[in-house]
């Protein structure tokens, strides 16, 4: 049973999409399952088997690696392989803001440069989603840096077309093939470092901003009121001025010299806006900026080589830039000029946003259901218990409304259980079959089975929480969910079944599952789409379409109508 501080509620840093957004790729982003078996690989010193535990796909030949780039290179690469926390660094990588959590496609992170400055980057990328429709992250070497390199081959034409920068979330810096350097950000992937996460995101020695040593909320009343001297009430100082709209306020007590009126200097860098079309104050209050943490971070990565010009993607027209001058950091918003931004690194997610992890704490998720290095970092006094159960587990009845009075609706392996004989429900479906609605325990029975109708909360949120993880590509949880006597053919609100979401999980080992269990391979979804249309639509693993080929042609229903990609 759910507490009342499980229920949504607002947000305590952020507008309700984006906080939805960080609470599912916390919690879905991947299963305690994996991540157990992916620190017993590493642990034994098996980098490749920690890779595939985390849902990771390796794509590096060490064979060639040591041919093209020498001995040298590639032990410095294997000491960072073998330090990599795949897990973790799957887990911080960009995710959409747009309240799914998801990890955005072409968003390369940049982990190191085993070879030097002139060397080419250890790289963990997801795929572009029409390449396999997979989010399985990718490691491998990638030879451009951390200038989105691939713009320079664009027409002029081209370059005009704000469409082709592929703005995913407009105005929150969500954009296609933006490279986020990690290589000054070890903490978030690389296991001799991880401890540094606490101070890294503005905490002090002992404790994260905005909570306790073990991490529960820190209550209203303990804010600082005026600037302090301890980095972590400084944070939440700064970031405070910031979510209270004291934009202006904000950035100076960072330290930082933000470009407020656009009018002021025309002849300035920041004044390149067109009139009237931004605000920068406003512009400034929707970024969920971590103001206290930018000007350390501008220097690490100004003494790592990589520049001291960087820019926030904004809009397709505006971007907010920063710059490193001496002892001197000013912001200010400019036109996105592509000629200009062929030439400045973007400031990666992770040096300037609100770190994710305190965020979710801040709003009332338990530390239990962290990374469990993540847990260590911000919350050390925190005594480690049990993450708590999902939606989809459980099976205690549920209530509804029928006739009048309260009935107990059952999940079953086979669909719901409802308290009403044979009789009662054959007359009810020929009521159906003559026009009538379904009502009671019958209409809850009808949408459970075809996905499309209402469904009393707690069922609502097994189901939603079930295809959340599937979302996520956990097959940790469909299997979790088959062996408690789940539904195999159970449906979305979409009426999707689990078959028609494979290309996102594993399916090598699903499939067989499904098939035991009795799921059907031929269920249409309310669009009509049976699993083998959407997974060919979706131009999914070749693997996958010709193992549901092969079962389609060894079965006894009739002809099958093939998709013109078959």
């Amino acid at each position: 049973m759910k507490t009342s501080s499980e229920y949504r509620r607002p947000s305590a840093s952020h507008e309700p999409w984006r906080a939805a957004g960080l609470r599912k790729g916390r919690r879905y982003g991947i299963s305690h399952q994996a991540i157990d078996r992916a620190t017993e690989r590493r642990l034994a010193g098996d980098w490749r088997g920690a890779c595939a535990a985390a849902g990771v796909d390796v794509e590096l030949d060490l064979d060639t690696v040591r041919n093209e780039y020498g001995t040298e290179f590639t032990e410095q690469l294997l000491d960072d392989l073998h330090h990599l926390v795949p897990d973790l660094a799957k887990l911080h990588m960009p995710r959409s803001w747009k309240g799914l959590g998801l990890l955005l496609p072409e968003q390369p992170a940049l982990l190191s440069r085993p070879g030097g400055p002139d060397g080419p980057w250890l790289t963990l990328k997801v795929k572009p989603w029409d390449e396999r429709r997979s989010r399985r992250p990718v490691l491998g070497l990638r030879a451009e840096g951390p200038v989105p390199e691939h713009w320079l081959s664009y027409t002029p034409q081209e370059k005009l077309l704000p469409y082709l920068r592929f703005n995913v979330s407009p105005s929150v810096g969500h954009w296609g093939h933006i490279p986020h350097v990690w290589e000054t950000s070890r903490h978030l992937w690389d296991i001799r470092r991880v401890h540094e996460a606490r101070e890294r995101w503005g905490g002090n020695s002992r404790r994260a901003p905005f909570l306790n040593p073990d991490g529960t909320p820190r209550p209203l009343e303990e804010m600082p009121g005026s600037e302090p001297a301890d980095p972590a009430a400084r944070s939440e100082w700064i970031d405070d001025l910031h979510q209270a709209g004291q934009v202006t306020e904000a950035f100076a007590a960072a330290g930082i010299e933000f470009a407020a009126e656009t009018a002021s200097a025309p002849e300035s860098r920041w004044s390149k806006t067109r009139a009237g079309s931004i605000d920068p104050v406003a512009a400034a209050a929707r970024l969920p900026l971590s103001l206290a943490r930018v000007p350390g971070e501008l220097r690490q990565l100004s003494l790592a080589g990589l520049g001291t010009e960087f820019f926030i993607p904004y809009s397709g027209e505006h971007r907010l830039l920063f710059v490193l001058a001496g002892d001197t950091v000013r912001a200010g918003f400019a036109e996105f000029d592509m000629e200009t931004a062929e030439e400045t690194p973007v400031l990666p997610e992770v040096c300037w946003a609100r770190p994710p992890d305190v965020d979710v704490l801040r709003d009332g998720m338990s530390p239990d259901e962290l990374h469990p290095l993540v847990r260590e970092a911000i919350a050390p006094d925190h005594v480690p218990g049990t993450p708590p159960e999902p939606a989809f587990a459980d099976r205690t009845p549920v209530r509804v409304r029928c006739r009048g009075e309260w009935h107990e609706v059952t999940p079953t392996r086979t669909g719901l259980e409802i308290p009403h004989d044979g009789a009662e429900q054959t007359r009810e479906a020929s009521l159906r079959a003559f026009g009538g609605r379904a009502s009671g325990c019958h209409a809850v029975r009808e949408t459970w089975a075809t996905g499309g109708g209402w469904l009393p909360r707690a069922l609502r949120e097994r189901r939603d929480g079930l295809f959340e993880r599937v979302g996520h590509g956990d097959t940790d949880a469909v299997l979790r969910y088959l062996d408690g006597g789940g539904d195999p053919n159970v449906r979305n609100a979409g009426g999707q079944t689990l078959q028609h979401h494979l290309a996102l999980l594993d399916h090598a080992v699903l499939i067989p599952r499904l098939l035991a269990a009795g799921a059907d391979f031929r269920a249409e979804d309310l669009s009509g789409e049976i699993p083998l249309d959407r997974i060919g639509r979706w131009n999914a693993d070749p693997d996958l379409k010709k193992t549901l080929l092969d079962m389609e042609g060894g079965a006894t229903h009739g002809p099958v109508q093939w998709p013109d990609w078959a």
